[in-house]
Order: C-alpha cells, then structure tokens, then sequence
C-alpha cells in the first residue's frame, strides 16, 4: 500500500495536480509504455498488445476537492472559495495546507464561536462565504510577506492509516488517487499478460470542478472503450443501511446508473459476466447523486461504450475517507480480466444495435 500511501499524501487540488502527476510519470516510466499528456495535464501510459485490438482507456483522476484563497483581509485572516462540492457541516475546526510557490503553510477553517451566536444562528449551517482560514497571521501585510496570495491551492490535512483490522483504509484523496492506484496496478499486471488490445491507462485532471480533463483526454487518445477508475459513495454507516446499498468489504462496484451516464448495456452485462467467471465479488452502484468521468468519456466522437468501475468508500468530499483493501483488489483482478477478454469481435457486440 506504500504508492497508495504517497499517491493520498500527495497534493493535488484541481487545476494543481503536478505532485500526483509527477508520481503519476515516475510510475508509468517503470512499465516500458508511451507517456502523453493532454494540454490540461492528464497524463497516460499507453501499451499495445499481441495485436491490434481495440484502444481501452482506464482513467482515474488526478485532482482531490479542496480550496482556493479568494481574500485575504485586512487581520490576516484568509478568506476562500471550494474546488469541488463540499457540505459546510464538514469543515470547521479542520486543519489545511496553503501551497505557494515557495513553502507551505498550515492553517485551520474558522467561523464565529457558538458561545456567540444565538439559538437561532446555531440552529442553521455556517456557509462556508462566513468561514476563514486562521494562519497565524496579524495583518494582511504579513500574509504577504509570507508569499500567500489569491489564487493559492488549499489543500485538506489527513495522514494515510491502515486501521486495526488490516482492511480499512483511511485517507485524504481517496478520490480519487483510489483511480490513479487502479490504473497504475491493472497497467502492471497487464505487462505479463497476453492480450491484443492497446491498453490506455492513467489519470485526467479537473474532474471535481466539471469532467474537464474527460473532455480532452478522448480527443487525444481516441479510445473504443473506457473505464472510468473512481469511487462510490458507501451506505453503510447508521442511519444509511439497506439491501442494495454499496457497502465496505463486500467486492468493487459496477455502475449501473449515475446523474451523467448509463452504461453501455452489452459492456455491462460482459464486465458482470466476467465478475461471475472468475468468482470475483461486485456490488451494483445506482447512484444518481453524482457522476464520473465517464459522463463525458461517452460522448466523445460517435461514442464510446464506457463504465465505471471503483470501490465504495465513506465521507468522500471531506477531509477524510475511507475504502476496504480486499475490494481495492478485487477491483484490480476484475479490471485485468475485463482487459484481457476483450477483442475486436467483443467490442463490435458493444456498437451492434442493428
């Protein structure tokens, strides 16, 4: 778990991803691929197969939600704007990184104190437009002796940690370097295996702020079929439990359905069959809460059969997550043989709707 470790650890906030991406490069320079970019910074190893099957791309994303300062007032105090969706419940008292060009800085989220607001005020949720960043500061002017300016990256503090039943797994940024981890290992383990398909594997970047690296990453790799990496929101803690919710341990999620795609119906039901084969545990995802890469993914040219793949994972869009290790795994065995079934016959079952 040591480059999933560095890869959470890692800084990267939309529109700022270059320390996961520089990870990112480190890694796929390893495995003997083609390294492209795209002109927002995503970035790709691509590998060839036994023959000329069809181009599969598997994308994670490189950016985690945080923060840009948008004010600093006159006490020093800094005021900011969110990169991604956030719930103000889950910020206050939170620590945070504040990335200038030279050094970084730590700060903590404040508001008003309750012992100051009235019944009513504490019965409603602070926005975050009343919520500042504390840094130590007395004034403006030493905010910028410092080096902080506006249109610094904000980024949320929370070491790696395996938790005591050797499974669960708690970080910042699991969303998504959980999808950077994906392709990184399915690309590894490919390397070994024969196969006819060109394999596409990496990570976009701006993700969390509007699928805006999904967006010129197929233009540049022209894939016939992807997979977005990402993860599903969990279910299972109190007050969230039911039958058909995505829970921790119980297998990788397939995606049915979310607020920007359905599914390629012949490459779902293949990538389910797969599953089944090879006696690999899944979970079906209808989340309609949300959405992926793969909302744009599959509007590129004509189209393109795409889905999601990933893993559950709690109190995603917060300074803290949490995924199982067993379905992090089960995810990789999943994708590789989705990978290696596929061939220019199965892929022409995907486009045949005459």
């Amino acid at each position: 778990m040591q480059l999933l470790k560095e890869l959470t650890e890692a800084n990267g906030v939309s529109g700022f991803e270059k320390e996961v991406r520089e990870i990112m490069k480190r890694e796929l320079s390893k495995e003997n691929v083609e390294i492209q970019t795209d002109g927002l910074g995503g970035i790709f190893g691509i590998k060839k197969g036994t023959s000329d099957g069809p181009r599969i791309l598997l994308a994670g994303h490189l950016d985690e939600v945080g923060f840009m300062v948008n004010e600093i007032t006159k006490s020093g105090y800094l005021r900011f704007t969110p990169l991604g969706g956030w719930w103000s419940q889950v910020l206050l008292a939170q620590r945070v990184l504040i990335i200038t060009e030279k050094r970084t800085f730590t700060g903590v989220i404040g508001s008003r104190p309750p012992h100051v607001l009235t019944p009513e005020e504490k019965g409603k949720l602070i926005p975050i437009r009343e919520m500042f960043i504390d840094i130590g500061a007395h004034s403006d002017e030493q905010v910028k002796e410092w080096g902080i300016r506006v249109g610094d990256p904000v980024v949320p503090v929370c070491p790696f940690e395996i938790l005591p039943d050797r499974d669960t797994i708690l970080a910042k940024a699991l969303d998504n370097r959980v999808g950077c981890y994906l392709a990184l290992e399915v690309l590894k383990q490919l390397s070994m295996a024969d196969h006819p398909n060109t394999v596409i594997a990496g990570a976009t970047v701006q993700e969390e702020v509007g699928l805006r690296g999904a967006t010129t990453a197929p233009r540049l790799l022209k894939p016939d079929v992807a997979i977005a990496l990402d993860v599903g929101v969990a279910e299972d803690s109190p007050g969230n439990e039911g039958q058909n919710k995505a829970k921790l341990g119980k297998g990788p999620l397939i995606t049915f359905l979310d607020a920007t795609m359905i599914p390629n119906l012949a490459l779902r039901n293949y990538v389910v069959n797969m599953a089944e084969k090879h006696g690999i545990p899944f979970q079906i995802d209808t989340m309609t809460g949300g959405g992926t890469d793969a909302g744009q993914f599959h509007l590129y040219g004509k189209g393109v059969p795409s889905i999601v793949i990933g893993v559950a994972a709690r109190y995603i869009h917060s300074h803290v997550s949490m995924i199982s290790k067993s379905d992090l795994d089960h995810a990789v065995r999943l994708l590789v043989e989705v990978v290696k079934g596929l061939n220019h016959d199965r892929y022409n079952e995907f486009i045949q709707y005459v």
